[in-house]
């Protein structure tokens, strides 16, 4: 969340000078820069049963952590277009479609937590199941939002114009990351 920050700076200023192609390289440089530090972060997803255990963690609970981190790895991704996006559209104020989604997402969420956790009984990894889609929907639909049409000025199409400058965007977003 706090490296998304970034493009508040970002937008900001270029949605002021009136450059608003340059809000789609924006967001485009941070799925980069974001998705990067999401596989870095990985390990501690995959890996979390024999951290657990590292720091003395009872073997019952490290092992049920463990197995059950694995299951949020598809939340863990979804937070790094949920939250770039959301920056996105708020500084075009573009803010009406992001309560929207969110109430599709919740409504979908209470029902398959129902179905998943209740009537499937599917129990933890049902709860797992239930968070990975109803944080994907928002992405889903605030992505189609961005792409189909909702932000004509700002998103032009994915650019080759998102790969330079990322080591610029890089510090910036480390440095929003580590403020928050």
């Amino acid at each position: 969340m706090g490296m998304a920050s970034a493009l508040e700076t970002l937008c900001g200023q270029a949605f002021g000078a009136r450059k608003h192609y340059m809000l789609g390289v924006y967001l485009q440089r941070s799925f980069i820069v974001m998705f990067i530090f999401a596989l870095l972060l990985l390990p501690l997803y995959i890996f979390a049963t024999p951290i657990l255990r590292l720091v003395g963690q009872e073997e019952e609970i490290a092992r049920m952590a463990g197995s059950l981190s694995i299951w949020f790895i598809p939340q863990h991704f979804a937070f790094v277009f949920l939250f770039t996006l959301q920056r996105f559209l708020q500084c075009q104020m573009k803010n009406m479609v992001i309560p929207w989604v969110t109430a599709v997402a919740f409504a979908a969420h209470c029902f398959l937590s129902w179905l998943l956790i209740i009537h499937l009984k599917f129990g933890l990894v049902g709860a797992a199941v239930a968070l990975n889609v109803a944080w994907w929907i928002p992405v889903v639909g605030l992505f189609l939002y961005t792409v189909c049409g909702g932000c004509p000025l700002t998103w032009t199409g994915f650019s080759v114009g998102a790969f330079a400058g990322l080591w610029e965007f890089l510090k910036l977003s480390t440095a929003s990351g580590v403020m928050l």
